[in-house]
């Protein structure tokens, strides 16, 4: 019964947990800077019961942002651990689902990695840090499998070379947004949309490293 009792205890942790980090994507939805009393309001909690979660608004936004990375990596490992080819398509197509056309992802992301050792506490960012360290060999050495032209430990250094050019070329496109005239973006090369650019860019990357002859979807 006490065993029972525990489990029921922790699936409702894990239910409140959830609804914290559903009612933040919400509140973020609408506003760049979320407040945990708009959060807890929108879960239905006190704002104490957010605290006791998550001690600040830094380390619950790492919270979200890390659920949208698992959400990615999760997919990325059920597809490659799936006993078909992959191709580079199905990795941008993953890609374009998870980071690229959820709109909070990629602005969370810059948010979050921008906070990891000045907000964030070292403690949290140490542990989120060893956490995305085992998603990525799990998702490197399944790339390896697939993709027999990476070296060991190629897959790794893949991903985090894409992230790295995802999010870089998102912000660059932001700045260039501010700073080059609308009439100049009009016209080549600024006239690409994000998206077109990133494509271009990933798949560059990719065939550059696993060779053009993986380019094509799998059936």
């Amino acid at each position: 019964m006490v065993i029972r009792q525990r489990a029921i205890q922790a699936e409702d942790k894990q239910e409140r947990y959830n609804a914290i980090l559903d009612a933040a994507q919400q509140v973020l939805a609408h506003t760049a800077d979320p407040n945990m009393a708009e959060v807890a309001d929108v879960a239905g909690l006190a704002k104490g019961t957010v605290y006791l979660y998550f001690p600040s608004k830094e380390e619950l936004l790492l919270a979200l942002h890390e659920r949208n990375i698992e959400t990615f990596f999760s997919a990325l490992s059920a597809t490659l651990e799936a006993s078909r080819a992959v191709g580079i398509d199905d990795i941008l197509a993953l890609t374009h689902e998870h980071m690229i056309d959820p709109p909070l992802f990629l602005p969370l992301a810059a948010r979050c990695l921008g906070n990891i050792g000045r907000s964030v506490p070292a403690e949290a960012g140490t542990a989120f840090g060893q956490r995305l360290s085992e998603r990525l060999m799990r998702a490197g050495a399944g790339l390896e499998r697939h993709f027999r032209d990476l070296p060991p430990s190629g897959g790794v250094a893949l991903l985090r070379h894409s992230f790295a050019l995802i999010l870089g070329l998102w912000q660059l496109s932001g700045a260039e947004a501010c700073a080059i005239p609308a009439p100049q973006r009009k016209h080549p090369p600024y006239n690409l949309s994000y998206a077109d650019n990133l494509d271009t860019a990933l798949r560059a990357l990719w065939q550059g490293t696993v060779g053009p002859q993986a380019g094509a979807r799998s059936a």
